[in-house]
């Protein structure tokens, strides 16, 4: 296990969960902004999971989270201290309900989730405790603790070469730790580069 690097290491990851409108009388957005054990796509020579206890602290500590168009902060569409954004943990992932203002940005992102343009979701947190091991070859991280930020309602998923540089530094420490599986990994990542 590794500790996250510093205060200021927050990441964005795209969830691979649905997300839809209900344009019903309600007009509530309802979705998966995080789907638990389920592996992230190649983050740059490593695969990542988010455990279902990962997002107890936030939900214990009652933070203040807000839903974003985009990771946009301009366009803030739900807020969980305003009661605005509901989440519940279930056995799927983190369940989200987002009650939106009544502001062209909430019309806009209501029409293009019921028409299915927009379908994904994004997430942003700083790791706090994460697991380093190998699985077939390829480095594997599972997030165990995390303090959340936002969430996305996305168009493309957010992998930002800023984002992903805070997992690489752990990822470096764990290869440090860890040198004849440091070595396997890179004739890996070496092949996996050469090959495109």
């Amino acid at each position: 296990m590794s500790k996250a690097i510093s205060a200021d290491a927050v990441e964005r990851r795209m969830a691979y969960g649905e997300i839809r409108a209900d344009l019903s009388e309600d007009r509530k957005i309802r979705g998966y902004a995080i789907v638990f054990n389920r592996d992230s796509v190649d983050l740059g020579g490593f695969i990542e999971r988010i455990r279902p206890e990962a997002v107890d602290r936030s939900l214990r500590d009652g933070a203040d989270i807000r839903a974003l168009v985009d990771h946009d902060s301009s366009k803030v569409i739900g807020r969980t201290r305003s009661g605005t954004l509901q989440l519940r943990k279930d056995s799927r992932g983190l369940r989200i309900e987002i009650d939106p203002p009544n502001t062209t940005v909430a019309r806009d992102i209501l029409e293009s989730i019921s028409r299915g343009d927009v379908t994904g979701m994004s997430f942003s947190f700083r790791a706090l405790d994460d697991d380093w091991h190998m699985e077939d070859g390829m480095p594997m991280r599972d997030v165990i603790d995390m303090e959340m930020r936002e969430i996305s309602i996305v168009a493309f998923p957010a992998y930002a070469a800023t984002d992903v540089q805070v997992a690489q530094r752990s990822l470096t420490a764990y290869r440090a730790e860890h040198p004849t599986r440091s070595l396997d990994f890179m004739r890996r990542l070496h092949k996996t580069r050469m090959a495109r």
